[in-house]
């Protein structure tokens, strides 16, 4: 059973459509992650996870501290030290000594990871495609627009909220 189904058991709200939104809005972010993950696994033997560290280095040719992975996976740094520790014995990753810090580690793609998460990306790019497929071009920019709005709101309340 997914969110929105358990909201029809749950108490009356004063705010039902914001309420059924958010559930939407969540239910269906569950079900194209669920098929992403699906798809990585089946083509790929990969994970998410793998993924999605392998983008972040992406767009860092020259590598990133593991420190700096971990901020923006919002992960744990024991989380990025067990899959870094899988990609380099992949051959996909490798670690670099950071000059002046013995502590730190650069981690980087290697041509090979390079090349193969260049093809799960565009692999990936299809996936989403596809889950969206049956939206216009006009529905999914108002819907970008409106999601836009709400961000917008959301980042600058807790930006309050933080003073």
């Amino acid at each position: 059973m997914d969110l929105e189904a358990r909201l029809h058991g749950a108490a009356p709200s004063e705010h039902p459509e914001a309420l059924r939104l958010w559930l939407r809005l969540l239910t269906c972010t569950q079900l194209i992650e669920k098929q992403v993950r699906s798809h990585l696994r089946a083509q790929f033997d990969t994970t998410l996870p793998r993924f999605d560290l392998m983008a972040q280095l992406e767009r860092a040719p020259d590598g990133m501290k593991m420190k700096e992975l971990s901020r923006r996976m919002m992960v744990t740094s024991g989380n990025i030290t067990g899959i870094t520790d899988q990609l380099v014995a992949e051959g996909l990753v490798e670690r670099m000594d950071v000059e002046g810090d013995r502590r730190a580690y650069l981690v980087r793609l290697t041509p090979q990871g390079r090349e193969q998460f260049n093809t799960m990306a565009r692999q990936h790019e299809q996936w989403i495609v596809e889950a969206f497929s049956t939206l216009g071009e006009r529905d999914i920019a108002t819907l970008y627009r409106l999601l836009g709005k709400v961000k917008e709101h959301t980042q600058n309340n807790s930006l309050e909220t933080a003073e």
